[in-house]
């Protein structure tokens, strides 16, 4: 069977063809790093969720932002696959007990209880599962930089401080706010005409509180909801506690300040600001161990850019794209 094929080139040649037309069909190899092989699958799932927000009028101004992402999303799978191969010959290893230990402990700095990171994580389309690769690969990226370039970072005040005062933003207290409201419930199945008409009921409330009425007293005559025997006080809330619409509109107002008539899913809504509290800078002694961590993080990262650029020039990386 060899020999005939060998004598016959042209049938040689049209498998060749049906071959690339079924890697094609099938798959592509978009780049080649060392051998190993990366396909436009995998180009295509990680860049979805980048894509998903990509708005453009233009469709020339759309593909090329399509083709920017792509490119990115191949050069950070070209950088894992690099990371992957190192790791693997350093023989470097995670332990479930190390991502065990460093979740417990990015717990422990945060104050969050297993249920409010899990949360947390949901909000940002994680599980902790994923959560926990990302830390094994954290895990993995230090060992293998500690391992490549002995790196050693000083970590002198003078270098913390400045760091704190660069990164004020990321020591600060959660903000909460206080929001009061007034409530004209209006039914899923009302009409036009009707929601006109507790719209303008509740336009005149929002007259008489304008006028000098007080706002608690009007709560407690007109809202429709539970909050009217409190006087409308809803309590402290933190950013992403309530519906968007009603935050938006609430963290806007200044203290002691009156929102227009805001619309919701459940009606019609007027909303004051009682109080604000939160959101100030913690003294650099209560967070210096957090913000070492940071610094180190930082300088880690630094010395793994460097590392990447060290690797990709010693590596053979071929871009079909």
């Amino acid at each position: 069977m060899r020999k005939l094929f060998c004598r016959a080139g042209i049938i040689l040649l049209f498998l060749c063809g049906l071959a690339s037309r079924a890697e094609s069909v099938v798959d592509r190899v978009v780049a080649i790093v060392n051998q190993e092989a990366i396909t436009l699958s995998e180009v295509e799932k990680w860049e979805k969720p980048l894509l998903k927000d990509t708005v453009a009028e233009d469709r020339l101004e759309r593909q090329k932002k399509i083709r920017d992402f792509r490119r990115k999303v191949l050069e950070n799978l070209i950088e894992e696959r690099l990371i992957d191969q190192e790791v693997k010959r350093s023989g470097i290893k995670v332990s479930s007990r190390d991502v065990d230990a460093a979740l417990e402990e990015i717990r422990r700095r945060n104050g969050t209880s297993q249920e409010e990171l899990a949360k947390a994580l949901a909000s940002e389309g994680l599980t902790v599962e994923a959560f926990r690769k990302q830390i094994e690969k954290r895990i993995l990226r230090s060992r293998l930089i500690s391992w490549a370039v002995k790196t050693e970072f000083k970590t002198a005040e003078k270098d913390l401080k400045a760091f704190y005062d660069a990164n004020i933003n990321l020591y600060r207290t959660t903000e909460a706010y206080r929001p009061s409201h007034i409530l004209f419930l209006v039914p899923k199945e009302a009409t036009p005409e009707e929601v006109e008409r507790i719209r303008k009921k509740c336009q005149k409330v929002l007259e008489k509180i304008r006028g000098g009425e007080d706002f608690g007293e009007m709560a407690l005559l007109y809202s429709q909801d539970a909050s009217s025997k409190d006087r409308g006080d809803l309590g402290y809330f933190k950013k992403g506690e309530l519906i968007p619409v009603f935050e938006k509109e609430a963290v806007r107002l200044q203290v002691g300040e009156i929102s227009g008539i805001v619309r919701t899913n459940f009606g019609f809504h007027i909303i004051k600001l009682l109080d604000r509290k939160g959101g100030g800078p913690l003294p650099f002694e209560e967070v210096k161990e957090k913000v070492k961590a940071d610094y180190y993080e930082q300088e880690m990262e630094k010395a793994f850019r460097q590392f990447l650029i060290t690797l990709k020039e010693k590596s053979v990386i071929e871009i079909k794209l």
